[in-house]
């Protein structure tokens, strides 16, 4: 979970309405200078990315960083790139589990500092929800929002 001393770069709210998150993650991310640079400026995109299992380490796909402003040619521009995640055995093989049993997947839901200043990656181990999910969703956020509202006034 995100702590007061940690900040958040970009996040996937989308992700948040699609899917029901069953846990949350926080894990680091292999990033290269260029990557690192531009992230720092606020130019990457969360959505539409997801995570896979390829050969028992996870890599994150189309996350989209904008590096227009460190490569010098067309050829170097590899804005969607897969990037590894960092996580031990123990924690490969429990994500595993339950994505081959239960049918879930993961989801980046932000990209965040941690206390250190590293770039951080919180992913979401989740189901996709139905449309007919996604409306009851939809009703529960608008009945607590109007209930705040009354609630103030």
């Amino acid at each position: 979970m995100v702590k007061k001393s940690q900040v958040i770069i970009t996040q996937n709210r989308k992700a948040r309405f699609d899917y029901q998150i069953i846990e949350k993650l926080e894990v680091g991310i292999v990033l290269n200078g260029a990557e690192v640079k531009s992230i720092r400026k606020g130019r990457v995109a969360l959505n539409n990315s997801y995570a896979i299992d390829k050969k028992g380490e996870f890599w994150i796909k189309n996350l989209f960083i904008d590096l227009k402003d460190y490569k010098k040619g067309i050829e170097d521009l590899d804005n969607i790139r897969p990037k590894k995640l960092l996580l031990n055995k123990d924690e490969i093989k429990k994500i595993n589990l339950k994505i081959k049993q239960s049918g879930f997947t993961m989801i980046p839901l932000d990209l965040h500092y941690n206390s250190k200043g590293f770039i951080k990656v919180l992913i979401g181990i989740s189901k996709g929800r139905k449309k007919s999910d996604l409306r009851e969703y939809k009703k529960q956020q608008d009945w607590k929002r109007e209930k705040s509202r009354l609630e103030k006034g």
